[in-house]
C-alpha cells in the first residue's frame, strides 16, 4: 500500500469519526430540545387547570387536537400529555430540567417518575444514567436493585476504599463502614480521653457490635504487635466476615489529624504482613474521631496505598465530673434495693 493509501485511510477515518460525533451530538441536542418542549407543555397544563379551573378531561381533548394540528408528530397522546404535565409538577425548577434531565431520553424521564418517588433520588439516578450511559432497561435494574440506597448514601463517607480495593470488594467496604456512629449508650465525662471511649466501648462491646452492623467479630483490645523489635497496640481490632479482612479502629476523642493516616496506614502493612493469609481480603482500617474537615481528611487519604476511612462518632450523653459525682454508682442502687 502507498503513503498516498494510507494517508487516504487516515482522513477517512477521520472524517468517519468526525461524522459520527456530530450525529451523536444533533440527537442528544434534538432530544434535550423534546424534553424541554415536554415540561413547557405540562407547564402550560398545570398552570391552566389552577388558573381556569380546567377539569381533568381537558388533557384529552388537548392531546386530540394537538395530534390533529400536528399529525405526523409522536409523543402527543393523552397518556403522554399526563406524564409531561406531572413531569412539570415534580420538578418545577427549569433549571435542573435544562442541566440534568434534559441531557437524558424522555423514556428514561418516565421510568424515574415512575420508580422513583423523592426527588433527590431521581436526580441522583438521572445523574448517573449521563455519568453511566445506562439504557432505560439498565436504569430501571439499577432503580429495582435499590442503587440509591446502597451506594448514593455512602458517597459522603470519607474513606480511599475505591482507590485502594478492587470492586466489588472496595463497594462492600463501603456499605460495611458507617458515618456517623452513634454511640448513645456510653457515658463519658467531658474531659474523657481515648482509653476512656475505649473502655466505655468495651464495656458495652454487645452495643457497639450492634452499631458497627452485621459481620463485625470481635479479636482483641489494644492488640499487640511487635514490629521491628518495638511493641504497638491497636486501640479494637476486628474480624469482618462479610469483608472477610481484619478492621483496625484507632479511637481519637478530638477532631481528625492528617498524622492519624500514616499511622494507620503502618498498622495495616503490619496486619497484612503477620495475620492475613491468603484467604483474606487486605486489611481496613477505620480512624474514629469526635470531628473531622471533610476536605483534611480526603487530602490525607488520597495517596494512602492501604484502604483507610474517617469517620465521626456521636455521644448523645455526656456528663460533667460534677454531676458524674453525685450520680449513684449501679454498686450503691443495688445496695440501696438489697437494703430495701
Amino acid at each position: 500500500m502507498t503513503g498516498i493509501d494510507k494517508t487516504y485511510l487516515q482522513v477517512l477515518d477521520e472524517l468517519k469519526s468526525k461524522i459520527r460525533t456530530a450525529q451523536v451530538k444533533a440527537a442528544l441536542s434534538v432530544n434535550s430540545q423534546m424534553v424541554i418542549l415536554y415540561w413547557e407543555i405540562g407547564k402550560t397544563i398545570l398552570e391552566r387547570q389552577k388558573q381556569a379551573s380546567w377539569g381533568a378531561k381537558i388533557v384529552q381533548n388537548l392531546a386530540k387536537d394537538l395530534q390533529s394540528s400536528f399529525p405526523s408528530m409522536k409523543g402527543l397522546s393523552d397518556r403522554n400529555l399526563k406524564y409531561m404535565r406531572k413531569f412539570a409538577e415534580t420538578y418545577p425548577d427549569f433549571e435542573i430540567v435544562q442541566g440534568v434531565l434534559a441531557q437524558i431520553t424522555w423514556y428514561h424521564n418516565i421510568a424515574l417518575l415512575d420508580k422513583v418517588k423523592v426527588g433527590t433520588e431521581q436526580i441522583w439516578y438521572a445523574k448517573k444514567t449521563i455519568e453511566n450511559g445506562w439504557s432505560r432497561n439498565i436504569l430501571v435494574h439499577q432503580i429495582e436493585s435499590k442503587l440509591y440506597d446502597r451506594q448514593a448514601l455512602t458517597d459522603n463517607k470519607t474513606t480511599n476504599f475505591l482507590n485502594t480495593l478492587p470492586a466489588p470488594h472496595s463497594e462492600l467496604a463501603q456499605e460495611v463502614i458507617k458515618d456517623p456512629y452513634n454511640f448513645d449508650f456510653l457515658t463519658l465525662t467531658e474531659k474523657a480521653l481515648e482509653k476512656d471511649l475505649e473502655e466505655g466501648l468495651m464495656k458495652n462491646l454487645t452495643n457497639f457490635l450492634l452499631e458497627l452492623g452485621k459481620g463485625f467479630a470481635f479479636v482483641g483490645q489494644q492488640f499487640h504487635l511487635e514490629i521491628g523489635g518495638q511493641d504497638y497496640y491497636l486501640d479494637l481490632l476486628f474480624y469482618n466476615t462479610k469483608l472477610h479482612c481484619y478492621v483496625v479502629f484507632e479511637l481519637k476523642m478530638g477532631e481528625f489529624k492528617p498524622e492519624y493516616t500514616g499511622k494507620v496506614n503502618f498498622y495495616l502493612s503490619a496486619l497484612d504482613s503477620q495475620l492475613k493469609t491468603e484467604y483474606d481480603e487486605p486489611s481496613i482500617g477505620i480512624i474514629l474521631c469526635k470531628s473531622k474537615n471533610k476536605i483534611v481528611a480526603e487530602y490525607s487519604l488520597r495517596d494512602m496505598s492501604k484502604p483507610i476511612g474517617v469517620s465521626e462518632y456521636s455521644i448523645t450523653q455526656v456528663l460533667s465530673d460534677e454531676l458524674k459525682t453525685t450520680l449513684p454508682t449501679i454498686e450503691e442502687l443495688e445496695q440501696e434495693l438489697e437494703d430495701k
